[in-house]
């Protein structure tokens, strides 16, 4: 080739072979054969449950005569004005109870994260042990413990601790089964561990070397907690109470095994008009009404707490 000679142009396009045209087209699709099982799940088991449950609260009718879709709303406004005391109760315990998670759950991960060194995983098996044990065995132990002829009562008793929650209103005499402390403390160790491990996840990750420049600046170890560590671990308080809020209020074993009739919870309501009353579309409009309760209360604690991982 001279100086003059201008280089050859590439070979177009239209040479090669069409499986190599076609091969940027499949990789783009790649991503979307992925996400279609999971998709596929949704459409099962999320999408089409909640389509067949607004179907359901918009009926009338008896077992006997068969439903029909009458889109009779009213029943919304009637299942709200009837059980709206388990509502109020359900976020009421579901509340302290996210609150307790919190107060005992962030310095066990606190420990966990920053102290526990060799015997960390030790701990954080402890942490994850109960998952091993049935839901319902775990509630069960809980009435074993707080039986009334049980140490953990007896000690109570004699500690005259009994007498002053009885006064508050949170047991009756003195035994605690069947009292709202009793419900509180079953849906706080069940759910602790949901607490637990999204902190020490968001706490592991914050570089301990912030510590050591927050005292080389003078700042006492509470001003440290304050300023440092707390904000920056919010994004693990946020998702820890939800994660313990969320399931603690729709739940029913709690209530059902460890409360009375006095601490039904509406998740109680739900299973009862589904399983007992079998008033579906009553329980389907409960169902709904606890389902945006919750996506609202969620939707507004998610944008005050000003967390940018989960906005």
């Amino acid at each position: 080739m001279t100086a003059t000679e201008a280089p050859a142009p590439p070979e177009s396009d239209a040479t090669e072979p069409p499986a190599l045209r076609r091969t940027p087209t499949r990789k783009r699709l790649v991503p979307y054969w992925l996400l279609l099982p999971g998709i596929l799940w949704l459409l099962v088991f999320f999408a089409a449950p909640l389509v067949y449950q607004a179907s359901t609260s918009l009926q009338t009718g008896s077992l006997e005569e068969g439903f029909k879709v009458t889109w009779h709303l009213a029943t919304y406004w009637d299942a709200l004005g009837e059980y709206w005391p388990q509502f109020v109760r359900s976020m009421g315990y579901a509340g302290i109870a996210t609150a307790l998670c919190l107060l005992l759950g962030y310095p066990l991960a606190y420990l966990i994260a920053f102290k526990a060194g060799r015997w960390r995983n030790v701990v954080m098996m402890l942490v994850i042990a109960p998952f091993f044990t049935s839901f319902l065995i775990r509630t069960l132990a809980w009435k074993t413990i707080l039986a009334d002829g049980g140490p953990v009562v007896g000690a109570l008793n004699s500690l005259h601790i009994l007498d002053v929650t009885s006064a508050l209103g949170i047991t009756e005499g003195h035994r605690v089964l069947a009292t709202p402390l009793a419900v509180v403390c079953g849906l706080t160790y069940n759910f602790l561990p949901f607490m637990i491990l999204p902190l020490y996840t968001s706490l592991e990750r914050i570089d301990p070397r912030l510590h050591e420049a927050a005292g080389d600046l003078y700042a006492r170890p509470v001003t440290t907690f304050r300023r440092v560590t707390f904000p920056l671990s919010m994004p693990g308080v946020v998702a820890g109470t939800l994660l313990t809020f969320i399931p603690a209020a729709g739940d029913y074993i709690n209530a059902e095994l460890l409360g009375s009739t006095d601490q039904k919870m509406i998740g109680n309501v739900i299973q009862s008009q589904f399983l007992r009353v079998l008033d579906y579309p009553t329980a389907a409009a409960l169902s709904f009404i606890l389902m945006a309760a919750i996506l609202a209360m969620v939707t507004i604690y998610i944008r005050k707490s000003g967390t940018e991982d989960l906005v």
